[in-house]
């Protein structure tokens, strides 16, 4: 995302980035739904087939609006988006990486993408098929808070055994401060990743057994936004 002029210091440093509505609009997931809004193009023959592909599965989509949040008209709306931008229907690992790395051209996106990438990839085959991807949309979209915190975990469960280790967490958060970059306003500690995860990990791992569990970080991350929520003067909408 490029930064506003006011965004830069007179030293060159980049600011912190601060993601506003449009910005965050032109993300790599949403593009998805909003090229899906566009006008098709009726004497498109690939067009004529994709939508017909759409009308032609009902017993699929009847699946995924039972496994989502979102409505039959929209999951055809979302078809046709995904479809326009990927028209093999499927997201490799350097595709996704390389649409993700767009948006954070002052740092390096690549090891976060693939982190993020593997955690919509359910099956695991390498590529994010639609099911994937609109399972995993409806569930950061639309999902509970308990639900989101479950996609979080696995996001930080990196190898996938059901625990996050210290190892794993720093990963993660190692690879989100290079995204975001190294010269970012007020510069980064080479130092700031790890204890950041020290001090969470601490907090997370409540028996002391150097795993977080899917309960502890549930729990943890539900203490903290409560202990927020209840010190904000302002009320707040959970939607």
């Amino acid at each position: 995302v490029e930064p506003a002029p006011s965004r830069v210091k007179d030293s060159g440093k980049w600011q912190k980035p601060r993601f506003s509505r449009k910005a965050l609009m032109k993300c790599c997931l949403v593009k998805w739904i909003i090229a899906s809004t566009q006008p098709q193009d009726k004497d498109s023959s690939d067009s004529d087939l994709e939508l017909s592909t759409v009308r032609h599965q009902p017993e699929g989509l009847d699946q995924l609006q039972a496994q989502t949040k979102f409505t039959r008209k929209e999951l055809q709306s979302l078809y046709r988006g995904f479809k326009n931008e990927c028209p093999s229907g499927l997201v490799d690992e350097e595709t996704f990486k390389s649409i993700y790395s767009q948006f954070f051209p002052q740092g390096d996106a690549t090891t976060y993408a693939h982190f993020l990438f593997n955690a919509f990839d359910m099956d695991r085959n390498g590529s994010i098929r639609f099911e994937d991807f609109v399972i995993g949309l409806s569930v950061l979209l639309r999902g509970s808070v308990t639900e989101k915190l479950n996609w979080a975990f696995n996001l930080y469960d990196i190898n996938k055994d059901g625990y996050i280790t210290k190892e794993e967490m720093l990963a993660i958060m190692k690879s989100i401060y290079d995204m975001m970059g190294r010269y970012t306003y007020p510069c980064v500690r080479d130092e700031a990743p790890s204890e950041h995860v020290d001090k969470f990990f601490q907090k997370m791992d409540r028996n002391r057994d150097g795993v977080v569990t899917i309960e502890e970080f549930i729990e943890t991350c539900q203490k903290v936004t409560h202990t927020f929520l209840s010190h904000t003067p302002v009320s707040v909408n959970h939607n």
